[in-house]
């Protein structure tokens, strides 16, 4: 046998050994993720190296964004078994590209400072057409600088834009949510005061924007709130830098009377969690009282003395409106060790939820069965 086919052999039987003692591991893991009774997790793949940001495609591929690993993925499960087929590279060498969506046939990639879009990328995945540019004008600050889009019932894309640092005032676009037409034009900041969202949704009723918000550092360990916030229409503020939570002025920035002049959150989460993707539950494989609920995956405190997070939460709605959290999915923590750390949501045609884990490169599948 030619020399190079046996030493390419040899590498595919040994990146396949890899991943199946990858997978072995990551289900020894999930023997310890506590569900609530009736809802079981499975790999949904493995491999997925710094899996962060996801986004369905009309024919149910699984696009997901990276953050450190510079690449997009597209996963395939062909036979509709619950886990993927294939893990496709359908870009490489990008910078920071966490952010993905998709619409009207197209992927849209966010990078740091720039949106691209890959045109009928389903019916060529293995051969993706030239990136076509569709926006460029975002900070190039790597601080809080990736990004997580949609697009909103509006038709426009909407994109975070981070506050380049922990705590501090810039002008727009920073610490911002922002939207423009799928074409890039019309740009405009739609929320301010936004110290760091990687997570929004629309209520499936009311059409409203709800984003998550991360909470500024060394304030201590149990304050200032991570946030989840819900915004009607455009032109809101919500505090940063001057007023954190609902109540609390920075030390630096702030005022109790910044507190009353801007809007609070709509639920208040535990601080340094990390609260990062978002999704309403519109599926119907879970009970019926899930519906129209929120899950959020928390990456995890990396600044606490006791870590908390490093789990995915459900929050309950009512009136639309968030009236309280609980744990819905939590162990990829272990004696203060951090197994997995959760990134995103994403409901699936079939109902089931998927979750992101940029620590264990991997995708997770939750299910339920009476």
């Amino acid at each position: 046998m030619n020399r190079r086919i046996l030493t390419a052999l040899l590498v595919c039987v040994s990146i396949a050994l890899l991943t199946a003692a990858g997978a072995r591991r990551l289900n020894v893991q999930l023997n310890s993720i506590k569900l609530p009774p009736g809802f079981a997790i499975n790999i949904y793949a493995s491999g997925v190296k710094n899996a962060r940001s996801m986004a369905l495609g009309s024919n149910g591929t699984l696009f997901v964004g990276t953050m450190d690993a510079g690449n997009v993925y597209a996963l395939v499960d062909r036979n509709k078994s619950g886990h993927a087929d294939e893990i496709i590279t359908i870009a490489r060498g990008l910078n920071m590209p966490n952010g993905v969506a998709f619409r009207d046939g197209a992927l849209y990639v966010a990078e740091l400072n720039r949106v691209w879009r890959y045109d009928d990328i389903e019916a060529r995945l293995k051969n993706p057409p030239k990136p076509q540019l569709v926006y460029s004008g975002f900070p190039t600050d790597r601080h809080h600088g990736w990004k997580f889009i949609a697009f909103g019932p509006d038709g426009m894309l909407y994109a975070n834009v981070g506050a380049p640092c922990n705590v501090c005032r810039r002008p727009d676009p920073y610490a911002s949510i922002t939207r423009m037409k799928p074409d890039g034009s019309g740009f405009e900041v739609f929320a301010r005061g936004v110290r760091n969202s990687v997570g929004f949704d629309w209520n499936p009723l009311t059409k409203q924007l709800w984003f998550t918000d991360n909470g500024r550092d060394n304030m201590g360990d149990d304050i200032p709130p991570d946030e989840l916030n819900i915004a009607p229409q455009p032109g809101m503020n919500f505090g940063f830098p001057n007023c954190h939570g609902s109540n609390i002025p920075d030390p630096e920035y702030g005022s109790p009377s910044d507190c009353k002049s801007s809007t609070p959150p709509a639920l208040e989460l535990p601080a340094h969690v990390a609260a990062l993707g978002m999704r309403f539950y519109t599926g119907s494989m879970f009970p019926p009282e899930y519906k129209n609920r929120v899950f959020i995956a928390e990456h995890g405190s990396w600044n606490r003395s006791t870590p908390i997070g490093y789990g995915v939460v459900l929050v309950r709605v009512e009136n639309n409106k968030p009236v309280k959290w609980e744990p819905f999915a939590e162990g990829w923590l272990q004696n203060g060790r951090a197994r997995g750390r959760p990134v995103d949501v994403q409901v699936m045609p079939d109902g089931a939820l998927l979750v992101s884990d940029d620590t264990a490169n991997a995708i997770y599948r939750i299910t339920y069965k009476k």
